[in-house]
């Protein structure tokens, strides 16, 4: 891979991570890894300490995002829901990449109001000039200094719990609760593995064995969920957590993308009766519906994976409606 061209519309797949000698999608791992917590030892206006942890400071921050990525997705949700909009500010990139990667093409100019920066690139190598990887949403970077402070999407939601607290609305709920936390991690993990990262496993497989033993671990998960969910209303306990917020970010591209696009072909959502009413109920909820665009989406997925959409022709289909009905 190189820096020109980690996102083009042309993508491989081997660009979108790497490949097993089975022909196997391995994920990217993510490179900025640093973390704003409260016990940092740097001072207000610093940079990170010796440890990567920067000052928790409001109104300092920017999270970039994608309203087509699933992982970006979930940290403008809890984002919402912890009422952290008000201190951390949002930055959005265009669904569509050109050779350059993610633009930010929405805003006037073509540059981010606040970064002053037209690509995300820009700000990935002001940080490492020598990072030669894919650059990938979310990102929160650091409005002072330009640099991205981390792009690992689980550690930002987690940390939007548990160290942005005193900065939380009144009433935010509790994501991440300390006695539920073994369950929840165990339930997050099958969830990444199998359904989050898994339909990406489907859609980027280069072997057809591959492709096969991705698409089993993804239904028989779906099926496992299926029934979990048949009778309760949330993963974990009886209250919204972070497993929800995971879960549903792949849900809600499902019958739009996943289904067609990455092959994922069994049924659809919708014929899943305890995933579908389950879904449903998140997408009405006050900070999920509304940050779902399913043009946005659908436009992204089929026009910037030439290996597996190489016409670029976006389905008119399928018909959406029962999100609201």
């Amino acid at each position: 891979m190189t820096a020109a061209t980690p996102q083009s519309p042309g993508a491989t797949r081997a660009q979108f991570g790497a490949e097993s000698r089975a022909g196997e999608f391995v994920r990217q791992g993510n490179r900025f890894t640093d973390r704003i917590t409260e016990d940092s030892a740097s001072p207000p206006g610093g940079g990170p300490d010796q440890h990567g942890r920067w000052p928790l400071e409001p109104h300092r921050y920017r999270l970039v995002w994608s309203r087509a990525c699933p992982w970006a997705h979930r940290a403008v949700i809890v984002r919402g829901l912890l009422g952290l909009d008000e201190v951390i500010s949002l930055g959005t990139v265009d669904p569509i990449r050109d050779e350059r990667g993610w633009r930010f093409t929405l805003d006037p100019d073509g540059r981010d109001p606040v970064l002053g920066i037209g690509y995300l690139a820009e700000a990935y190598r002001s940080t490492d000039p020598e990072y030669a990887g894919r650059v990938t949403v979310p990102a929160i970077i650091d409005t002072l200094t330009g640099r991205v402070v981390s792009n690992d999407y689980p550690q930002i939601t987690l940390d939007f719990s548990t160290q942005w607290r005193r900065f939380h609305r009144p009433g935010a709920p509790e994501l991440y609760p300390e006695e539920l936390r073994p369950e929840l991690d165990q339930v997050m993990g099958q969830i990444y593995t199998d359904v989050n990262n898994g339909v990406y496993r489907c859609g980027f497989a280069t072997s057809q064995q591959a492709y096969e033993l991705a698409y089993d671990a993804l239904f028989a998960r779906l099926d496992a969920l299926e029934q979990r969910l048949s009778g309760r209303d949330f993963l974990v306990g009886d209250r919204l957590t972070e497993a929800d917020v995971r879960l549903f970010t792949t849900l809600v591209r499902f019958d739009a993308v996943y289904h067609n696009h990455f092959r994922c072909n069994r049924n659809k959502l919708s014929e899943m009766p305890a995933l579908w009413r389950y879904a449903r109920r998140l997408f009405r909820r006050p900070g999920f519906g509304e940050t779902v665009d399913f043009d946005q989406i659908k436009r992204h997925y089929y026009t910037t994976h030439d290996a597996i959409n190489p016409s670029r022709i976006v389905p008119k289909g399928p018909e959406l409606r029962g999100w609201w009905s």
